[in-house]
């Protein structure tokens, strides 16, 4: 498990740059996280759906078996 510090430099990270962000690199923030919450997540038909704690997000990927993430689902 990282430090909590550490995760949150990854959010930085991911924020920032919010192209070229794969979901290999959301689900490791939210893989951080279950130590703190409940975590689930599920593939879904354009996607990856993530449950936090009570809350629940989709990140859509640009084509069918790409891990690159459409840079909307990252500025939300």
């Amino acid at each position: 498990m990282a430090d909590p510090e550490k995760i949150r430099q990854r959010i930085r990270d991911i924020a920032q740059r919010h192209t070229n962000v794969t979901v290999d690199e959301i689900e490791w923030v939210v893989n951080q996280l279950a130590p703190f919450y409940a975590v689930n997540v599920r593939d879904a038909r354009h996607g990856r759906l993530f449950r936090v704690g009570n809350r629940r997000f989709m990140v859509n990927c640009h084509n069918p078996g790409s891990k690159q993430v459409k840079a909307y689902s990252v500025d939300e």
